[in-house]
């Protein structure tokens, strides 16, 4: 039995590529509404500081992942006590926090943007200062798909900024004039063994994930420099399981000769990675389950090119034209309620063979 903290989708596509390696999954979350509970063997419905919950979800399953780096790390502490936990608390701790992550990435000679980490309007006022503007302040902790983000131009107030943050810290970061947004998802098992997904482009509008076309089109040197830069994070970090790596492949080199620099990661299955469902023999949920059952890591050379849109809660009347497209992949999540903004599903179209 493999445990999965959280329950969303990542969560249900883990625990669906599990069942086809004959593993049932124990899912543990807050919630009876989320997707993941329709397709596992097990549920724990409870909080996270629910130490007794925590215990017999350890208890009951022989290994445990996650779908969600912000699980809190006093419950880690719980279940690893118990029953190993991939990837571990270490992981988490970096990941959780943009500023460790930022300062991490520099310390094993990954490139960033240039940042400053701010506790109040007047350090943020101070920073302004020092800052080429527009330049883009984010809450360290939490926040995902533009929450907790606010663009700074010149002439913001800093405390209207910080207000709109709405966190005790953040983190300035430099715009960086980049070619494209590009991701690397990175597997690794305990024994550090490796394998990495070819670099893949990434479309946003409005802070969220629209699009992902794979491959990436990139010079062979900067692939090779994309995926060398994520790998070295994944080694460093000791990561078991997943790293999605989201990069800035820059329009010129740096005064380092870097083209690619490290924008965020996340030791998990990551949205510009479903597309592998459909265009890899070894998808990124199986190679997650692979990773940390101990498994043989599968192929992550993809046999398709494709090109993945996300289904949000606005786009959902698009579904009855995919499920009559014979060439759609289409993959709903089961949420019970459709909003705007909110990840209802995606769709993958296969355009070719991988060259």
């Amino acid at each position: 039995m493999i445990g999965i903290l959280g329950g969303g989708q990542l969560a249900r596509m883990t625990a669906l590529a599990a069942a086809r390696l004959g593993f049932p999954c124990h899912v543990f979350c807050a919630s009876a509404d989320e997707p993941a509970l329709d397709v596992c063997a097990a549920r724990t419905v409870a909080a996270f500081d629910d130490c007794e919950a925590l215990t017999r979800f350890a208890q009951s399953v022989a290994v445990v992942t996650l779908e969600w780096e912000n699980v809190p790390l006093e419950a880690l502490d719980i279940i690893a006590a118990i029953t190993p936990v991939h990837p571990s608390a270490s992981v988490l701790r970096v990941a959780q926090d943009r500023g460790l992550e930022k300062r991490f990435a520099r310390e094993v000679g990954v490139g960033t943007a240039d940042f400053a980490i701010v506790k109040s309007a007047e350090e943020l006022q101070s920073a302004m200062e020092r800052f080429t503007l527009p330049a883009i302040l984010k809450s360290t902790r939490m926040g995902y798909d533009g929450r907790g983000q606010v663009t700074i131009t010149a002439g913001m107030d800093a405390a209207d900024a910080w207000a709109q943050m709405g966190s005790g810290e953040g983190i300035l970061e430099a715009f960086v004039a980049f070619e494209q947004e590009v991701s690397v998802i990175v597997a690794r098992r305990e024994d550090g063994a490796l394998t990495a997904y070819p670099p893949v482009r990434n479309v946003h509008r409005d802070h969220i994930l629209a699009e992902t076309h794979a491959p990436a089109a990139l010079d062979p040197a900067v692939q090779k420099e994309a995926t060398a830069l994520a790998s070295q994070l994944a080694m460093q970090l000791h990561v078991v399981g997943l790293l999605a790596v989201e990069l800035f492949v820059l329009k010129e080199p740096n005064a380092k000769g870097q083209r690619v620099l490290m924008n965020e990661i996340a030791p998990r299955p990551h949205n510009s990675g479903h597309w592998t469902i459909d265009a890899c023999p070894c998808s990124q949920f199986e190679m997650l389950v692979r990773c940390v059952a101990g498994l043989p890591l599968g192929s992550a050379v993809p046999h398709s090119q494709a090109v993945m849109h996300n289904i949000l809660g606005q786009d959902i009347a698009k579904c009855q034209g995919y499920i009559a497209d014979p060439s759609a992949c289409l993959h709903l999540y089961g949420k019970k309620e459709s909003r705007t903004g909110r990840k209802m599903g995606h769709v993958t179209f296969l355009k070719g063979k991988w060259d």
